[in-house]
């Protein structure tokens, strides 16, 4: 029987990483709770077990008296000298009670105690395990809609993708595999509760560590993210290493980094522009694929004004002054686009352009159809601003 129990309590252990330690003592804690059951007390009652054998043994501590007035915790002094003679009254006598005397009712109190200790401690590994999850991306299979929420199962346990974590056009199927971002994991009675994001910014980034090694490893560092899900996404990258291009590193050859991340976003573009310090240069990367011929920017009012050329007008500002937008949030700046034209006319205009590299080749690779119908209404005094400003 004890060689049947250490197997059974070698298999828990293994199968549900809950600790032997932790078994042993809610199967001492039900035999307690038998005892009580049994006798209608316990205070009286100790058990000692082997952790290495599984042997254990019920002891019952009784009182030696003259004349028993409780039979749960005091023995005769006649009963106790047939034990062992040198029994004196007053003297503690350890009687080993048999736990196959236990009726049917206190064995199953026993046995819901054990099972009661298994499930709470599967619940906290759970717990624990996915919590050092929390902030990072996980494949799950799509179970059911629930309501507007998607039910998604991570192995050992059902995240929730509620409503306004979900990219809006994206349709999942049944079974079907996807990447999430875990948000939080809370610990509740019934086991962990998981809520898992697609719209998150951290999800793009966590996806470009998984693809591209030299960020995984961080000789390239993702310094900021702007995403509006579903449709565009810019990222700046910056390297410690000068013989590596960060830019190109994250392409990949013929893009084949960026379009696994693409394919995995259902085909969310995504500009990768260069970090820079100098808050000007920045604001011209993150206008990327504009092109453009001025940038002053005041690094304490956090705002600058951009001149662009009269054909570049519309793609800086993007359909819906998306581009604008995303490199406002990008590099935290309220950004003023005007064209050579109107900058003139205002009288802002110095006369004098950035020179600029022709650098945004990379994105042809991998982007078509970037240089969409545009939005005029849009232009009309060519100021964005961050969406939580």
């Amino acid at each position: 029987m004890n060689n049947e129990l250490l197997e059974a309590l070698t298999i828990l252990e293994r199968e549900k990483n809950i600790s032997k330690d932790t078994l042993l003592e809610a199967i001492e804690n039900s035999l307690v709770t038998a005892c009580k059951n049994h006798f209608g007390r316990a205070d009286n009652i100790k058990v000692n077990m082997d952790p290495e054998t599984c042997e254990y043994h019920v002891w019952a501590e009784k009182t030696v008296v003259e004349q028993v007035e409780d039979d749960v915790l005091e023995i005769s002094l006649a009963e106790a000298r047939m034990l062992d003679s040198s029994y004196e009254l007053g003297d503690t006598v350890n009687i080993e009670v048999k736990s196959k005397e236990f009726g049917r009712i206190a064995t199953q109190n026993a046995k819901n105690v054990i099972l009661q200790k298994i499930r709470e401690e599967e619940r906290k590994v759970i717990y624990s395990q996915y919590y050092e999850m929390e902030k990072d991306v996980m494949t799950g299979i799509v179970q059911r809609y629930i309501g507007r929420n998607i039910s998604v199962n991570l192995g050992k346990a059902d995240a929730i993708l509620a409503e306004n974590e979900q990219v809006k056009g994206e349709v999942f199927q049944p079974t079907e595999r996807i990447k999430v971002y875990i948000l939080e994991v809370k610990a509740t009675p019934r086991g962990p509760k998981i809520l898992v994001s697609r719209t998150h910014p951290e999800l793009v980034k966590r996806l470009f560590e998984a693809e591209v090694a030299e960020v995984r490893e961080g000789i390239v560092e993702i310094k900021s993210i702007a995403r509006e899900a579903g449709s565009r996404t810019k990222i700046a990258v910056w390297s410690s290493d000068p013989y590596v291009d960060p830019v190109g590193a994250c392409v990949g050859m013929n893009g084949a980094r960026v379009n696994a991340i693409v394919n995995e976003l259902r085909g969310e573009k995504i500009d990768i522009v260069t970090w820079n310090e100098n808050p000007a240069m920045l604001i011209e990367n993150a206008l990327s694929p504009a092109k453009v011929i001025s940038v002053i920017a005041d690094g304490e009012e956090k705002t600058a004004k951009v001149v662009v050329p009269d054909y570049q007008l519309s793609l800086a500002i993007g359909r819906e002054g998306q581009n604008a937008r995303l490199a406002a949030r990008l590099t935290g700046f309220k950004i003023d686009i005007k064209s050579e034209t109107q900058a003139r006319e205002s009288g802002e205009f110095m006369d004098y352009e950035n020179d600029y590299e022709d650098d945004y080749e990379y994105e042809e690779d991998y982007e078509e159809g970037y240089e969409e119908d545009y939005d005029e209404e849009y232009v009309e005094d060519g100021e964005f601003l961050d969406d939580n400003e």
